[in-house]
């Protein structure tokens, strides 16, 4: 499993929306992109698309523009993974994968590379977008202790 750039961008998105979740107020898109250097449309396209997902919602106006749908600390790494890359985490991909290798050879590394996603997936599982924000903090304060 590999971090695509879309993720990368959206979980950036997400930590900026995190990070205001408390005062209730939105963000909107150029805000963002500024903060994260995410070009404009491609942020519009990966907040509609964790819009549709449930994990942020929008609101329009004046001073509209987009909020966490929940509390940063109940969405997962592996739902923004799996709602950004398509991919639906409940199933279980290891009988088909078993099917399609046509040598045991091919069986026994299907097998290998199943247990490897099947890793991958429980440690995105265990990482709530607050855990992320937190890690975040917490070099922050390292970093001005640094400093000082």
């Amino acid at each position: 499993m590999e971090l695509s750039c879309k993720s990368e961008y959206a979980l950036l998105a997400l930590l900026e929306l995190a990070a205001i979740y408390t005062t209730k107020e939105p963000l909107q898109t150029r805000q963002i992109s500024v903060q994260q250097s995410i070009p404009d449309r491609y942020l519009e396209q990966l907040l509609a698309t964790l819009r549709r997902g449930g994990l942020v919602r929008s609101q329009r106006g004046a001073k509209g523009g987009y909020l966490l749908a929940r509390e940063p600390w109940k969405i997962t790494l592996l739902e923004i993974v799996a709602c950004l890359e398509g991919f639906d985490p409940q199933l279980n991909p290891q009988e088909d994968a078993a099917k399609a290798a046509k040598t045991l050879e091919g069986a026994v590394i299907s097998e290998i590379w199943q247990e490897a996603d099947q890793a991958a997936k429980t440690i995105l599982q265990n990482y709530t977008l607050q855990d992320v924000c937190d890690r975040r903090d917490a070099r922050r304060q390292l970093d001005l202790m640094y400093y000082i």
